[in-house]
C-alpha cells in the first residue's frame, strides 16, 4: 500500500484513475471519517482524472502520533501526499476540517490548483462537528450521529447505504483520541484576515440543512476568496457528498474540467 512520510508519520493513500498523474484530484476528509466517505466522488471521478484519497493522520492505516494536531501539520501532511504521488499540481477537494486543511495548504504550497470545498466555514467557532463522532466499536452510536448528517428522508430511502456507512465507519473511522487530536486543529482557526491570500478558483459546496456548519458560513467563505463560488446543495445536510453525491459531482466534475481544459489552453 502506498505511504507518505511528514517526518516519522507514515501516511496512508490510494490513488486510481487514468488522468494525467502530475495533476490530481485529491480528496482530504472530515475529522475521524475514513477515506470510504469519498467514494462516491471517487467513483464518478476516477476516470477522467487521476483520484487521490488519504487517510489523515489519526484516522485508518495512517499513524496516529498523540495530539492536538494543528492546521499547520496537517496541511504539511497534504504536501507530503503530494509530493510522494509526484504531483505538480493538484486539485483538492476538502470536506468540513479538509476544506480548513485545504485552505491552510493553498496559502503557501505552489501544487495546488483549485479549491473544491464542502461544508466549510471560514472560522473554526463555525464548526460544531462534536455529533458526527461516534467510537467505530459503537454500531448503535455511529447509526445515531448519521441522524444529524444525513436527512430522515434519505435515512428512509436508502437504508442499505445507511447500513453500508455504519460498516464502513467502523472499519475505518479514528478512535476518540484521534478525532480529539484533529479537531483541535479548529481551535484558533480563523482565516478572515487572508483569505484574499488564497487566489486559486474556488467553489464552495454547502448543504443548506447544514446543522454542523451553518450555509452562512459558507456563503461568508465564498465571499473572503478573491476567486470564490457559492453553491447550494438543497436539502442535503453536512454529508451532502453523500445525501446528494449525484449532483454534487456533476458540478464537482464540470468544475475540475473547466479549469483543466483551461490549464492546457494555457
Amino acid at each position: 500500500m502506498p505511504t507518505a512520510s511528514n517526518g516519522d508519520v507514515s501516511l496512508f493513500y490510494d490513488r486510481a484513475g487514468d488522468g494525467p498523474g502530475d495533476e490530481p484530484v485529491v480528496f482530504v476528509p472530515e475529522a475521524g471519517l475514513g477515506g470510504w466517505s469519498w467514494g462516491w466522488q471517487h467513483a464518478a471521478l476516477a476516470g477522467p482524472f487521476e483520484v487521490v484519497v488519504w487517510d489523515l493522520r489519526g484516522t485508518g492505516r495512517s499513524d496516529a502520533p498523540p495530539g492536538p494536531y494543528d492546521l499547520e501539520t496537517l496541511a504539511a501532511d497534504l504536501e507530503a501526499v503530494l509530493a510522494d504521488c509526484g504531483a505538480r499540481s493538484a486539485h483538492v477537494v476538502g470536506l468540513g476540517l479538509g476544506g480548513a486543511i485545504a485552505l491552510e495548504a493553498a496559502r503557501d504550497s505552489t501544487r495546488i490548483e483549485t479549491l473544491s470545498l464542502v461544508g466549510t466555514g471560514p472560522q473554526g467557532t463555525a464548526f460544531d462537528l462534536e455529533p458526527l463522532f461516534a467510537s467505530p466499536d459503537d454500531g448503535t452510536a455511529i447509526r445515531e450521529s448519521l441522524e444529524t448528517v444525513l436527512s430522515a428522508q434519505f435515512r428512509a430511502e436508502q437504508p442499505d447505504v445507511v447500513d453500508g456507512i455504519v460498516d464502513w465507519r467502523a472499519d475505518g473511522d479514528a478512535d476518540r483520541a484521534g478525532w480529539e487530536a484533529q479537531a483541535a486543529a479548529l481551535e484558533g482557526f480563523d482565516a478572515t484576515d487572508w483569505l484574499v491570500e488564497v487566489t486559486q478558483p474556488a467553489r464552495v459546496f454547502h448543504g443548506t440543512d447544514d446543522d454542523l456548519v451553518p450555509p452562512d458560513a459558507g456563503r461568508d467563505l465564498a465571499r473572503g476568496l478573491p476567486r470564490g463560488e457559492f453553491v447550494p446543495v438543497e436539502g442535503a445536510g453536512h454529508l451532502a457528498t453523500i445525501e446528494r453525491s449525484r449532483t454534487v459531482n456533476d458540478l464537482l466534475a464540470g468544475f475540475l474540467e473547466e479549469h483543466a481544459a483551461l490549464e492546457l489552453e494555457d
